[in-house]
Formats: C-alpha cells, structure tokens, sequence
C-alpha cells in the first residue's frame, strides 16, 4: 500500500480543502444545500480519492482514483468560479481558491502521466 501522507499532491488537495472551507463559510443560508455544500464536497473528494487510490492494492485501481481527483478539481474549478460571479467569493478568496485549483491540477496531471507511464 501507499502512505498518501508522503505525497505533495495530497498535501496540496489537503489545503485546497481547507480553504474552500474556510472560504465557502460567507455563502448565503440559501445555499447551505446548495452550492456551499457542492464546493465542499468537491473539494473534499480530491483529498479522499487520492487517500482511497492509495489504499488499493493494483495499479490501476490507484490510477483510477487519481483520475477522479483530478476530475473533481475541474469540477470545483467551475464551481468556485459559478461562486465567485454570483458575488459569493470575494476576488481574493476566489484567486486564492483557483490558484489552489491549479496547483492540485497540476500535480494530479503530473501524478497521472508517471502512473500511466509505469510498469504494470
């Protein structure tokens, strides 16, 4: 098994979680089942299917998840933008949030061309 505490990329979609919490805490009430609780779920998913990724035991089973956590940060890419344009995110909180995005992205990118790389 993989210790995914030892990966830069779960370090970076640990933070990238942390903020969006952090962050999404002004939304409106209205959007507590809404948007608030999709942002969040998103960015969560990215941390978690790179801990589950690492609890597998093939190789394709980790690039797998690693696919969906790279799939998540495009999904909450949009979704802190769709926040940021309907005045929910402030601008800094939303470049915070989106640097962040980018950052994950790439590393999960980089993550996914050395696994499909690899010996099976």
């Amino acid at each position: 098994m993989r210790d995914h505490s030892k990966l830069k990329v779960f370090s970076l979609a640990d933070s990238l979680a942390l903020a969006v919490y952090k962050e999404s805490r002004v939304f409106p009430d209205s959007e507590k089942y809404g948007l608030q609780s999709q942002v969040r779920r998103a960015a969560v998913s990215i941390a978690a299917n790179i801990v589950e990724g690492c609890g597998r035991s093939s190789q394709a089973e980790y690039l797998r998840f690693i696919e969906i956590a790279y799939a998540s940060t495009r999904e909450l890419e949009y979704e802190i933008s769709l926040s940021h344009r309907l005045g929910y995110l402030t601008d800094d909180a939303a470049t915070t949030i989106g640097q962040l995005c980018a950052d994950t992205g790439m590393a999960l990118n980089g993550l996914l061309k050395f696994l499909r790389l690899a010996p099976k």
